[in-house]
């Protein structure tokens, strides 16, 4: 158990020796005679140690990040929704200084702006991939590019399946790009000649093989697919099928 102190956590991220990283922003609404403004307090990133019950402050942030992910160069990224932007920080670096590598800090949909980023995955090469959820796309920057190129959904070149709000991304070892659809409530798989749906196809339900509001989802080691399923208040696991050309079981 972690004994920390936190009300709203928006994402983890759980590295190979079991230390969990742990996004600790407090968000309170203020409401005004006018409008409500929106108050980000305890804005940090923590990281729980392994086989202990210490918790450290890793990464100070002004925003909750929905998504958070640690490359294989020791960079924690965080995913700031409601800042339109991906920061960075390198945890070996005892200043805790962070930068911003994707985003402008404001809504937009241009190749250098973001609108509600949520997912993030970060390859060996540390090129980004970014579910852009508001603009019904996903984005890869290049290492070191601020300018993002519109790979799957509305922009890309090849957009043969429209994506809605979608929110989790995930690359495999055979450069398969798993999307979580959650606007509609599937699964899809990219790779460099085909996209397509692989779960939750046949619309939003409770039963087995359908999804509501999905919101996220992951790997074990056996290539199993484990989805936060949202408004079914249930993880899903599909058993990947090795001799079935990549298709995935339900496991109820």
């Amino acid at each position: 158990m972690i004994a920390a102190n936190f009300s709203d956590i928006k994402s983890i991220f759980v590295t190979n020796n079991g230390d969990i990283y742990y996004d600790n922003v407090d968000m309170y609404h203020d409401k005004g005679i006018i409008f409500t403004a929106i108050r980000f307090e305890n804005g940090r990133v923590d990281k729980w140690i392994s086989n202990t019950n210490t918790s450290v402050n890793v990464m100070n942030v002004d925003s909750p990040c929905y998504g958070l992910f640690i490359d294989i160069n020791d960079t924690l990224y965080c995913s700031m929704f409601d800042r339109h932007k991906i920061a960075k920080i390198w945890l070996n670096d005892s200043k805790m200084i962070s930068t911003i590598v994707a985003g402008i800090g404001f809504r937009g949909s241009a190749s250098n702006e973001l609108y509600g980023p949520i997912g993030i995955f970060v390859d060996l090469n540390f090129d980004l991939y970014v579910a852009d959820s508001y603009n019904n796309r996903i984005q890869l920057f290049k290492h070191g590019e601020s300018n993002g190129i519109t790979i799957i959904g509305e922009g890309s070149s090849n957009n043969i399946i429209s994506l809605s709000r979608p929110s989790g991304i995930v690359l495999d070892a055979d450069k398969y790009l798993f999307i979580v659809d959650r606007g509609n409530h599937r699964i899809i798989r990219a790779g460099s000649n085909d996209i397509r749906c692989i779960i939750g196809c046949n619309g939003e339900g409770s039963q087995s093989h359908q999804l509501s509001n999905p919101t996220s989802l992951s790997f074990d080691s056996y290539g199993n697919i484990f989805i936060l399923d949202s408004n079914n208040h249930r993880i899903q696991k599909f058993d990947y099928l090795s001799n079935s050309c990549g298709k995935f079981k339900i496991i109820e």
